[in-house]
């Protein structure tokens, strides 16, 4: 039979109002007091009645994560570390996959959305900067990546143009010259995207280090995935397009590129450099491991947890909105000729 708080006051020898107020971390209990009631809890292994609790308080301690895929592994990740940074905080998170697409993006903005979890962090991928009305909701929502900019919510995102222009700069630094890009948007879509800000800052470093640009090396991508990368990979290889490295707008298409260049013959680095971008796990155990941008997938899941509980207890009525931009590095692994140890 559970536990209940009247058990842990008897054991305790306190109050019930004494365990409740510990349960609920009121500043005022007594340090002593607190470890007397929590070994009590502890041994006899009471957990609260968080269905009652959230009728008192009007909360749910639970919160949505809402991602297009988590077929897609930095996702898959950003799922993982946000679940790690909600239950340090005593959260639930119920995740959602959106598919990308438009209407079931607007769905995890209704307000319905209200009455199932205290609030929402949501990366979208078919909404754009048309959008921005949308994101008024009647619950704390935090937003995600870069489809959308200026909106009213609190914002977490990541350097983008800057990082894709250091990783293009490190192959240039050992001394590739006819650089691949894959997975640029093949649409001209409504606001930004992660494609457009990572072409971005490949064109910028090409343009620093005066190297011209060849469009034949800018390869489209509908779906950044293994297949993707390998198949632009062998479109490189069919028309004949001299390249001697690849940035690849993300792991998976990396991956791929990695695949399809061992099925020519071609090795990496010694033929073709390659480098993604995420630093997913995989990519340390890949043969060779691969080089890439470390975007602080951690810290992105940290600032966006950390904001979104901010908003829920409405620390700060009227604040304005926030932007948290996370560091980044570059993993230098093998496909760039570097030790394998990077993580």
């Amino acid at each position: 039979m559970a536990s209940t708080l009247r058990d842990v006051a008897r054991l305790a020898d306190v109050s019930i109002k004494t365990v409740s107020n510990v349960i609920h971390d009121y500043p005022h209990v007594r340090p002593a007091m607190r470890e007397r009631v929590q070994a009590a809890i502890d041994e006899l292994g009471y957990r609260p009645n968080m269905s009652a609790r959230g009728l008192r308080s009007g909360r749910t301690g639970v919160i949505g994560l809402a991602v297009p895929s988590l077929r897609e592994n930095y996702f898959a990740e950003l799922a993982d570390s946000v679940i790690r940074a909600a239950d340090s905080r005593g959260l639930s998170v119920v995740v959602e996959q959106t598919g990308g697409e438009r209407e079931r993006e607007l769905e995890v903005l209704g307000d319905k959305r209200a009455r199932l979890t205290d609030g929402l962090l949501f990366s979208p991928a078919a909404l754009g900067q048309g959008d921005l009305p949308k994101l008024h909701t009647t619950f704390p929502l935090v937003l995600l990546g870069e489809r959308i900019f200026g909106g009213p919510t609190d914002h977490v995102t990541m350097h983008n143009t800057s990082s894709a222009r250091a990783a293009v700069e490190h192959l240039i630094d050992i001394g590739r010259r006819r650089i691949a890009v894959i997975g640029a948007d093949h649409q001209d879509g409504e606001g930004a995207s992660s494609a457009t800000l990572r072409v971005s800052g490949y064109l910028q470093a090409l343009e620093g280090a005066g190297y011209p640009v060849d469009p034949e090396l800018i390869r489209t991508g509908a779906h950044w995935s293994r297949a993707t990368g390998a198949e632009s990979i062998r479109e490189l290889l069919r028309t004949g397009v001299e390249f001697d490295a690849v940035f690849a707008l993300n792991d998976s298409l990396g991956l791929g590129a990695l695949r399809a260049l061992g099925e020519a013959g071609l090795r990496s680095p010694e033929d073709v450099a390659v480098i993604g971008f995420d630093n997913i796990d995989e990519a340390q155990f890949t043969i060779p491991s691969m080089s890439s941008v470390d975007v602080g997938r951690d810290q992105i899941a940290t600032d966006a947890v950390e904001m979104l509980i901010e908003r829920i207890e409405d620390k700060e009525p009227g604040r304005r909105p926030r932007v948290a931009k996370p560091d980044y590095r570059i993993v230098r692994r093998e496909s760039t000729g570097f030790p394998a140890h990077e993580r």
